[in-house]
């Protein structure tokens, strides 16, 4: 696998949601916090996109925490792109030497992170071992909170489900080989909705692609605002078969919440398979709403 076009892929990846994520969380409060864990030459970027926040700061409160093992000449990176920002005293970076794992915790409580907006990224990919899912979980102090986590290749995920109501996850992936898992948490539906724009919004970098870990099939997804439907296809039907009957508002939770589709993904499926006669509906006519119950056939 390329490591260059996996890092391109999750650097714009956190920039696309940064840019959706700061200026809405600096609506919403006075103090906002983004976290920055295993820092390196990503942090670069995160702190630019915050830089471009100068006219929505004044006011107002938004601080960069890095964290990572040498922030040698990454901190005083950092504080030069804040200081050109125009933004003054509004825009603040901390930085802590040493392992994310053990100061992640410790930060937090210095910058006086909780029930603020926050939102952390934690690139674990190469970390000497991934964080215990007791310090990811300390993100979820914000109010709301958000955590985008990368895992090494082969990892599995579902540890890290607390704290977070609403999490999914997906592996960037070139090969039938498992590739490194990108995760994302969150207290609340619109940013899952944000996050999900943006996974799809990226730019394709050397043949990376996208692979639903619910998918028994493994299938590799091309990157693309109209997504290959396939998974999301064989998700929805299994899950129907496991469960019974399900309205579309049901449907379309599972989707954004338990694949790596979005809700008006799942939309698009379940019209091509009503179509098809592969699901019923009740009622049987009418618009497809929320409140329609799908079924498979017998």
């Amino acid at each position: 696998m390329s490591s260059e076009a996996i890092a391109q892929i999750k650097r714009e990846l956190l920039v696309r949601h940064l840019e959706a994520w700061a200026p809405a969380a600096l609506h919403r409060a006075r103090r906002v916090i983004y976290v920055h864990g295993y820092a390196d030459a990503t942090a670069d970027a995160a702190m630019r996109v915050l830089a471009e926040q100068s006219d929505l700061v004044r006011g107002r409160e938004l601080t960069m925490l890095a964290i990572g093992d040498d922030l040698g000449e990454i901190g005083p990176r950092l504080s030069a792109i804040a200081g050109q920002s125009g933004a003054g005293a509004g825009l603040a970076v901390h930085t802590i030497p040493g392992a994310t794992e053990k100061m992640l915790p410790v930060g937090l409580k210095a910058v006086g992170a909780q029930r603020v907006p926050l939102l952390g990224f934690l690139d674990a990919a190469n970390a000497h071992e991934p964080p215990a899912p007791a310090t990811v979980a300390a993100l979820a102090a914000g109010k709301p909170a958000e955590v985008l986590l990368i895992l090494p290749p082969g990892s599995g995920a579902d540890s890290y489900r607390t704290g977070w109501p609403l999490f999914t996850q997906v592996e960037l992936a070139d090969s039938d080989e498992p590739g490194e898992l990108l995760v994302f948490g969150a207290t609340g539906g619109k940013s899952l909705e944000s996050f999900k724009e943006a996974l799809w919004a990226v730019d394709e970098f050397a043949g990376v692609r996208y692979r639903d870990p619910g998918d028994p099939d493994r299938h590799l997804i091309d990157i693309s605002l109209t997504p290959h439907p396939g998974p999301l296809r064989r998700e929805l039907l299994a899950y129907l078969e496991r469960t019974g009957s399900r309205t579309v508002t049901e449907l379309r939770t599972f989707a954004l919440t338990e694949t790596v589709y979005r809700a008006a993904d799942a939309t698009r499926v379940l019209h091509t398979l009503v179509d098809a006669g592969t699901v019923a509906r009740e009622p049987s006519h009418g618009r497809l709403g929320g409140d329609v119950v799908i079924s498979v056939q017998a």
